[in-house]
């Protein structure tokens, strides 16, 4: 059910096991999280009966190698753990796969370089893809089945039922390698369930936005930026669009023109390493020096240290954490509040 190389599995299998003891005095959370792992695990073709024989081995295992550690009273603690998650994860499986597939083939109809490792790939699922802008989803590709890697849609619905993603080719990564070098119009993908709450608040549309977006975290940005004019641009955006050097600085054409037809929208570019006229600086830099920002809803996309660092900059300067936005880091799947 898993790929061969079973190494990214095995630590998917402990984060996620460390996340369930961290969360045991949260039920809440703890059921959010079950529940998105007992969806997302419907890609690899999971089903109530495999549940029972996982537990066994994972029991046996423990015990194995916790030794004398390992009493009756932790023994019939796990037991009780393993059998709440397991539930949880089968009932939330059972209820999606009463409203929507588990996955969605889905044509490349379209394919344009960025250039420094980025492609833009757009495909056009076989069935309709309900999903909301600031979204992910996980892709498999078919020169690797199995192996799900995680990329946010780069545009709000369309009316053609159309998906685009930024894709960057990283060191190592034959999903992102794949997709980037390989893959061209005519070839099929399968899209895992839409994931993901940084999405805009359908109740609160005048209020002011920030948009923070370093590399390809513009994907997502976009989409949201999209979202906005959908409804009618509402809202007052800023956008601040953060590279290590200009050449890597990709969308900004693209983005200034949206700006130029809409008056609502304002944009900054800025590099890090590289002396040009404009804007220089880290973005947490930047946004510090622009701001402050604590009257804004604020969504950041992008390397995990810089959304970390923006994070912690505007929460010192004032902005409540629940108005600051993110996806999660790593394995989205593996993430909670």
């Amino acid at each position: 059910m898993f790929p061969e190389g079973m190494d990214t599995q095995r630590d998917r299998l402990l984060r996620a096991l460390l996340r369930i003891v961290d969360l045991v005095d949260d039920p809440e959370h703890l059921v959010r999280f079950c529940g998105n792992l007992g969806r997302d695990h419907r890609k690899f073709g999971t089903l109530a009966a495999h549940f029972p024989a996982v537990g066994e081995c994972l029991l046996a295992s423990l015990a194995r190698y916790a030794g004398p550690a390992w009493t009756l009273d932790i023994a019939a603690a796990w037991t009780k753990a393993y059998g709440t998650v397991a539930q949880v994860m089968i009932s939330a499986a059972e209820q999606d796969e009463a409203v929507r597939p588990a996955v969605w083939p889905a044509t490349v109809v379209h394919r344009v370089s960025r250039g420094n490792g980025i492609a833009e790939i757009t495909v056009r699922p076989h069935i309709p893809y309900e999903y909301a802008a600031g979204q992910y989803a996980s892709i498999e590709t078919p020169w690797w089945p199995k192996r799900w890697r995680y990329y946010s849609v780069a545009n709000a619905p369309r009316e053609d039922g159309t998906l685009t993603f930024h894709v960057r080719a990283v060191d190592g990564g034959s999903v992102s390698n794949a997709l980037v070098h390989r893959a061209v119009v005519g070839d099929v993908l399968r899209l895992g369930p839409p994931m993901g709450d940084m999405v805009l608040d359908a109740a609160d549309p005048y209020s002011e936005l920030l948009f923070v977006a370093g590399g390809t975290g513009l994907a997502p940005i976009r989409a949201l930026i999209e979202e906005v004019a959908r409804r009618g641009g509402r809202h007052q955006v800023d956008l601040f669009l953060g590279a290590r050097t200009s050449a890597e600085l990709y969308g900004v054409d693209d983005m200034l023109r949206m700006a130029q037809r809409n008056h609502w929208l304002t944009i900054r570019g800025a590099v890090s390493d590289e002396y040009i006229p404009g804007i220089r600086g880290s973005l947490p830099d930047v946004l510090a020096e622009y701001g402050p920002w604590y009257q804004h809803d604020i969504f950041l996309s992008g390397p995990a240290q810089m959304v970390a660092s923006a994070r912690h900059m505007l929460t010192l300067s004032g902005t409540r954490p629940d108005r600051i936005h993110h996806d999660p880091f790593e394995t989205p799947v593996l993430s909670t509040p």
